[in-house]
């Protein structure tokens, strides 16, 4: 008897569901993959964040789950965002130009201190001119 090529873990708080996969997704797989990320939208999540860091490999059956899902969930207002990605799972990403759909935009730029410290300074200000 075999192990499982791959272990799905969801753990949901509120609207909210964490699902980590450990494994590798390929065509044999990624139906599972499919079914956890629809069955979150179906139960009403909407952020779905998916923990990349235990999983060995992805290929393009996985990279097509996560795509179709991502654009469901936009459909349902919801989202999903993949996490952690391993250099494999980037460069995949990277080379089919899915990685800002589903890695999310990149975090803005922290501003210069003096900006920062006139925010810190500056009298607090009241929504009605006082």
């Amino acid at each position: 008897m075999s192990l499982p090529r791959l272990t799905i873990y969801r753990h949901d708080r509120r609207n909210r569901a964490l699902i980590t996969l450990a494994g590798e997704i390929d065509p044999a797989t990624a139906p599972r993959v499919r079914a956890a990320l629809e069955g979150c939208l179906d139960d009403g999540i909407s952020t779905i964040d998916v923990d990349l860091t235990p999983l060995g490999s992805c290929d393009d059956s996985g990279l097509k789950v996560f795509l179709d899902a991502s654009e469901h969930a936009a459909t349902a207002h919801a989202s999903l965002r993949l996490h952690h990605p391993s250099p494999q799972t980037s460069q995949l990403l990277a080379r089919t130009g899915a990685a800002p759909q589903l890695l999310g935009p990149p975090r803005a730029p922290v501003p210069p201190p003096h900006l920062r410290d006139l925010r810190r300074t500056a009298p607090p200000s009241s929504p009605y001119g006082m």
